[in-house]
């Protein structure tokens, strides 16, 4: 009798053990759906299907041709430099260094945004000079830093290549002169809109699925939230959607904020938009070093502790760094798989390459 007076003790301590672990499950699972619900209001998923072009369909024939064409060196006029050498798909598609070089091996003055998921900024370049992706597609052609060419010589290289004149008529069949300057940007833009990187792991939490975030990057969310990057960077690419000032309570110093580069200002010529800049989208961030417009920063980290104290007035501590930095790479979302192309040869119509060197290239020391 004195053993079955025992089963009922024995089982209550047993669930007075286990009432306070289903609290605490129950307790960890109402913050995560609070913090999911507000994630929702502030954020959107990359899509699985490549999005509409305004004013541009988004054709097979078209997609084809631009990465023809993104990857082809005779857009530039020393012929060896193509949209590919300064936005590497392979490198998180950017050169993943502090400024491009280009022609004749002149130092741009800026670093090289991201190719992925472009599509979704509001505009392109650090200064938003270019309202879509395919007028950033003839910016770099016509720029002597970068390709240093002229419209009128890719029209000429491209219609002396028989391929390449039937592919912009496949491309554009109701052209009454297909391959033009202004078709190739198009062409370009077509396939830059299908270099999306969906089903990141904070794609999978907008989702629904709180288990895709682990404590840690869950915190760093919070933090990225509750400390006020959002707003700048949210919606769906995480930013790329506004201007800002870089130093809106503290500006950096010149090794990081150039003087001579004021930004927006050099478009609109208002005094208000000295210093302002594109908010980087942060899609991806962790495969784009080095940061900010001057590339001078390479520590995701470092970047995230200045970004606290310029543009939030805050002195982000270690763990808080460390936990921004920790969701910051559950933005890397999954790349699309691209082959390099065989591109057609050129013909005897063909211009020849204009090798012009304005700089010499750095030394390299041997000691």
């Amino acid at each position: 009798m004195a053993q079955k007076a025992l089963i009922p003790a024995i089982a209550g301590l047993l669930l007075s053990a286990t009432l306070p672990q289903a609290a605490s499950a129950q307790g960890a699972a109402d913050t995560d759906a609070q913090l999911l619900k507000q994630a929702n209001t502030l954020f959107a998923p990359i899509p699985t299907e490549v999005p509409e072009v305004k004013g541009n369909p988004v054709t097979p024939e078209k997609v084809e041709l631009g990465q023809m064409l993104f990857y082809d060196p005779r857009l530039s006029a020393s012929q060896i430099i193509a949209c590919s050498t300064c936005h590497n798909l392979a490198m998180g598609g950017d050169d993943n260094v502090e400024t491009s070089i280009g022609h004749g091996w002149q130092a741009g003055p800026r670093n090289s945004p991201t190719v992925y998921n472009s599509v979704f900024n509001v505009a392109q370049f650090w200064d938003g000079r270019a309202a879509d992706l395919k007028e950033q597609a003839k910016g770099p052609i016509e720029a002597s830093v970068e390709m240093n060419n002229r419209p009128d010589r890719v029209v000429q290289t491209l219609k002396s290549i028989p391929e390449y004149v039937e592919r912009f008529e496949a491309a554009f069949p109701d052209a009454d002169d297909a391959v033009s300057f202004d078709n190739m940007a198009r062409a370009i833009e077509a396939f830059e809109a299908t270099l999306i990187t969906p089903n990141a792991p904070f794609d999978r939490f907008l989702a629904g699925d709180t288990s895709a975030l682990n404590e840690k990057e869950k915190r760093g969310l919070k933090t990225f939230i509750d400390s006020g990057c959002v707003a700048c960077h949210s919606g769906q690419n995480i930013g790329g959607q506004a201007y800002y000032p870089f130093g809106v309570v503290e500006r950096p110093g010149s090794d990081i904020l150039p003087s001579g580069d004021k930004g927006r200002f050099q478009v609109t010529e208002t005094a208000s938009d000295e210093y302002v800049f594109r908010a980087v989208p942060l899609r991806n961030v962790a495969l784009t070093a080095p940061y900010f417009h001057s590339g001078k920063v390479w520590d995701l980290h470092q970047a995230v502790a200045i970004m606290g104290t310029s543009q939030l007035g805050r002195d982000l501590s270690d763990e808080q760094i460390d936990d921004i930095v920790a969701f910051l790479h559950t933005l890397t979302g999954e790349m699309p798989e691209v082959t390099v192309p065989h591109l057609p040869p050129s013909t005897q119509d063909t211009p020849r390459p204009l090798i012009e060197v304005n700089a010499q290239p750095p030394q390299t020391r041997l000691d």
